[in-house]
């Protein structure tokens, strides 16, 4: 079993992983363990071992950027997805249900069902990315891009929260051109979701899941630091789709102007520009619980 793992996650969370991996092999699972070293490494490393080395299981071990990154490699294999969440919001590893302890990743990892997994592949400027939760557009992007890996290493989930506070006063909130499906409209802010929640196990967009076709995007119509608080109080209430200037679409087909606004995907910077969004071609296994 090949597990990538990203040492990003920090020494904390990581301890997870060996706890994992203590448990998996005293029960004689052979493993091997390969650590990234830059941006898009996960992938290579993945398409090597699903197209070139014929492996049937590669596991992801960190956040949702590692395991989009792990999802990318392995396209258009037959080669399964494991997942050892250590990431600092596990979003899809909520969204899947996962279990979170040594014990119930290890045995999930050893004899676990698997389902489909349709991830997004968003077109752009720089080529194509894939995602297997979510694009974010303008607000959400912005902390994105500026916040310190230090101290989301330090804080964790709450990095965020303190970065959103100071984008509040200098953000723009710069319009942005969204068409679903041919429908023109206009957002501050845009969340092209394949699954119900957002930030760890928060729900913005009821009914949607990973592994259907298809997108859940939420149009934050109104502009102003204002408003954007309002919606960050309204996050751990799970009262994002209910907001005032809050619209929830289902789409097949997204395109986003990003000129002037930033875009990011599972949590990672993915530059800004005319955003072209669709399912990936194909399908991935994913194994769970």
């Amino acid at each position: 079993m090949l597990i990538i793992f990203n040492p990003v996650a920090g020494r904390r969370r990581a301890q997870r992983l060996w706890r994992v991996l203590d448990i998996m092999a005293t029960s004689g699972v052979r493993l091997e363990i390969v650590e990234t070293q830059y941006a898009g490494h996960a992938t290579t490393l993945a398409r090597a071992a699903a197209h070139g080395d014929g492996r049937t299981l590669v596991v992801a071990a960190g956040g949702d950027g590692t395991i989009a990154e792990v999802a990318a490699g392995l396209a258009g294999s037959d080669c399964k997805l494991g997942i050892i969440p250590i990431g600092t919001a596990n979003v899809l590893a909520h969204e899947l249900g996962l279990n979170f302890s040594p014990a119930g990743v290890a045995a999930a990892l050893a004899f676990g069902r698997t389902v489909t997994l349709w991830p997004g592949a968003a077109a752009g400027s720089t080529g194509t990315r894939l995602f297997v939760q979510m694009l974010g557009a303008g607000f959400d992007a912005q902390v994105v891009r500026n916040l310190s890996l230090s101290l989301k290493r330090a804080i964790g989930r709450a990095s965020y929260v303190l970065q959103s506070m100071r984008e509040l006063g200098r953000y723009a909130f710069p319009p942005i051109a969204v068409s679903l499906d041919g429908v023109v409209s206009e957002a501050r802010s845009v969340i092209v979701s394949k699954g119900r929640l957002y930030a760890g196990r928060y729900l913005v967009a009821p009914g949607c899941r990973p592994t259907d076709r298809g997108f859940s995007v939420v149009l934050f119509e109104r502009p102003g630091a204002w408003q954007a608080a309002l919606c960050g109080a309204a996050l751990p209430f799970d009262m994002i789709p209910q907001m005032p200037g809050v619209r929830v679409i289902r789409a097949a087909h997204v395109e986003l102007d990003c000129s002037t606004a930033p875009a990011q995907t599972d949590g990672d910077p993915c530059g800004s520009g005319r955003l072209v969004i669709d399912d990936a071609p194909g399908s991935i296994a994913v194994v769970v619980g």
